[in-house]
């Protein structure tokens, strides 16, 4: 294949500069993302106090619990349309990428329909602090009246990764980025709009985002260019991007719920461990998006190779993502353990939440990793099709491992320590990690002779299970 200026083939050539190429781009962008809500808090927590820092940040297990189902959809587009380019299959490429943005224009109007409505109602069942509800709600529906544009980048930065395009993407979320900082700043140092300001100022960023991805998808040629009058769902694609994406979504909305089972236990602690458990969990964030890049090449890569019949290459792009996301987990969670104490402080000057940060920080960041070798068994899963069966892994392996460990050992008074809660994470993702590789190995056979029969015209492959 023919490679442009910004795609990557990745079914020919050495596996590990190529899938550096990739992640590298990726990881910047994925950063950039976070430090939207990163920016976020760290100004409403330095100058609108500690209660709109807690505010801000027990808001992330509702947002990715309402956002969840959509952002799986997207892993869905984004293996259906690298598998169609690494088969050159032009017509079903064209026909996913119109599919992907009318399920973002539709998702977007739902989750802003959900998100206004029962953002109080859902944080009241959380038990947020009552002295950070008031301001949580209100950040959760200036948040959600965003959320179109919000899915619209998503989608389609994930077909840019399909053809290995992940330089513009980080680009555009760089730009949006500083627009983000600069009306953070005026909103909520200017005005004085408190957590108001940063909702305000994230949603218009992130509307800054999804025009130059759609833009972007417009000036393209050929099968991959968005043409408006051509916006419609095809249903034969439409169940394709399903069979992948829903699965993924329906994981990660349960990964979530159980997440907001785990907040609200944190939130039983009081408002000094609530805020700083969000200013870790931020900085936890900037490992995982780290790590996560390389579930996303691992997927893409798998993809376009399934696509193109290279089952030679699938062992290298498995143990070469699982190397990098290893390296990279251990460098960064160690590097946020030593430092824990000077990056907690950007985001607060009370001690007392520094503590309470640190003590999360020592039992998640240290062996962090081991979550990122477990996202890379999934996406090794996904990119050759089975969806299904890495979800009920997930949801019995993490999910099941850490609801169990909430109402049992969380439950005995001697253990009802917030410590206790942050060791059910390592416990569920090494568990979880094990039997994805299990699971590999005894998928892999049957990927290889569909893969040799579809080569030799004999079989009609499944394209998932």
């Amino acid at each position: 294949m023919a490679e442009k200026k910004y795609e990557i083939n990745m079914c020919e050539g050495a596996i590990l500069p190529k899938m550096l190429r990739f992640t590298i781009p990726l990881m910047l962008s994925s950063v950039l993302q976070l430090l939207f809500n990163a920016a976020d808090v760290v100004i409403v927590g330095q100058f609108a106090g500690d209660d709109s820092l807690g505010a801000v940040g027990c808001t992330g297990s509702l947002v990715n619990l309402l956002t969840n189902l959509f952002i799986g959809l997207s892993v869905g587009s984004n293996v259906m349309a690298a598998r169609h380019y690494g088969a050159k299959q032009d017509d079903r490429l064209g026909r996913t990428v119109h599919t992907s943005m009318c399920v973002a224009l539709i998702g977007g109007i739902i989750l802003t329909a959900v998100g206004v409505i029962f953002s109080g109602d859902l944080l009241t069942l959380m038990d947020t602090p009552p002295e950070q509800l008031g301001k949580a709600t209100l950040y959760l529906r200036i948040y959600f009246a965003g959320a179109t544009v919000s899915l619209i980048y998503n989608f389609g930065s994930a077909l840019l990764r399909a053809v290995g395009d992940t330089k513009r993407p980080m680009m555009y979320l760089a730009f949006s980025g500083v627009v983000n900082v600069v009306l953070n700043l005026i909103f909520v140092i200017v005005f004085e709009m408190d957590v108001a300001g940063v909702a305000i100022a994230t949603v218009i960023s992130q509307a800054v985002s999804a025009v130059l991805v759609v833009r972007c998808l417009m000036k393209e040629k050929g099968a991959f260019k968005l043409i408006f009058s051509k916006l419609r769902i095809d249903t034969k694609e439409l169940a394709m991007i399903l069979k992948v994406g829903f699965p993924a979504g329906i994981q990660g909305c349960i990964f979530s719920m159980s997440n907001v089972v785990i907040q609200s236990s944190v939130n039983g602690f009081g408002n000094i461990v609530v805020a700083g458990n969000s200013a870790a969990m931020n900085l936890e964030g900037f490992c995982w998006v780290s790590m996560n890049a390389f579930h996303h090449a691992t997927l893409s890569f798998m993809s376009q190779n399934y696509g193109a019949g290279r089952s030679d290459r699938m062992g290298r792009i498995l143990r070469c993502g699982l190397i990098c996301v290893t390296v990279t987990g251990l460098v960064l969670g160690l590097l946020e353990v030593i430092f824990s104490r000077q990056l907690l402080g950007i985001y607060t000057s009370s001690p007392e939440v520094i503590e309470a940060g640190i003590r999360r920080l020592m039992y998640i960041a240290s062996i962090y990793f081991t979550c990122g070798v477990m996202d890379v068994m999934v996406g090794a899963l996904r990119g050759v099709g089975y969806s299904v069966m890495p979800m009920i892994v997930s949801l019995v392996g993490v999910c099941g491992v850490r609801l169990v460990w909430i109402a049992t050992v969380f439950g005995i008074e001697q253990y009802h320590r917030v410590e206790t809660v942050y060791v059910s994470y390592p416990i569920s993702w090494i568990a979880t990690f094990l039997v994805h590789v299990i699971t590999y190995f005894a998928v892999r056979k049957r990927v290889l002779e569909r893969m040799a029969g579809r080569a030799a015209g004999t079989g009609a492959a499944a394209e998932t299970n």
